[in-house]
């Protein structure tokens, strides 16, 4: 169950990574222009997502930004946690295995 749990953790972590790429590149740059997307380039009060556009994105991408972080850090502590967990495994059953040879 814990390994279902994991696992089913790091392909939401993918899909959070996958949407904050296409979020940062439908962010206008610093020259005007519109998004690597093409998403409201040029005039901007025409815009996919109405005139606030940008803010929306920018706040959009400052929580997934957020989130992005927080998981690394939980995914990372759970990872070496694992680790920790199959290498006790392992050496107790290599100990076991040498007490009874």
């Amino acid at each position: 169950m814990t390994m279902f749990l994991y696992f089913t953790t790091i392909f939401f972590f993918i899909l959070l990574c996958v949407v904050l790429c296409l979020v940062i590149m439908m962010q206008e740059g610093k020259g005007g222009g519109g998004g690597v997307l093409g998403v409201g380039g040029g005039d901007t009060s025409n815009s996919l997502f109405g005139a606030s556009t940008s803010d929306v994105l920018k706040k959009f991408t400052g929580w997934l930004v957020a989130i992005f972080l927080a998981s690394c850090v939980i995914l990372s502590f759970w990872t070496t946690s694992l680790g920790r967990t199959a290498q006790k495994r392992s050496s107790t059953t290599y100990i076991e295995e040498e007490i009874k040879s």
